[in-house]
């Protein structure tokens, strides 16, 4: 009894972890998602300084605060779905 007990722990702690690098992965994904459309609506081309402007800091940061907004509302959506 307890090697099945033992066996069912590894089986859990295995689960976890697989939803755990499956939660990684689609969070690293969604950040490169966001990183590489705001950068592509906000950051002018060609680069003139090393830095960015205050326009272009303000653009980044309303992309980015609308993106994890929407990623928010889908994940309510989505939640309340399975319910």
């Amino acid at each position: 009894m307890a090697d099945a007990s033992e066996a069912e722990k590894n089986m859990v702690a295995a689960a976890a972890l697989s939803m755990a690098t499956t939660e990684l992965e689609y969070r690293v994904s969604l950040l490169n998602s966001m990183v590489a459309t705001c950068h592509e609506r906000c950051a002018a081309r060609p680069y003139k300084e090393g830095q960015l402007s205050v326009g272009e800091n303000s653009c980044l940061d309303r992309c980015c605060a609308k993106y994890w907004q929407v990623v928010a509302i889908v994940g309510q959506l989505l939640g309340s779905q399975k319910q």
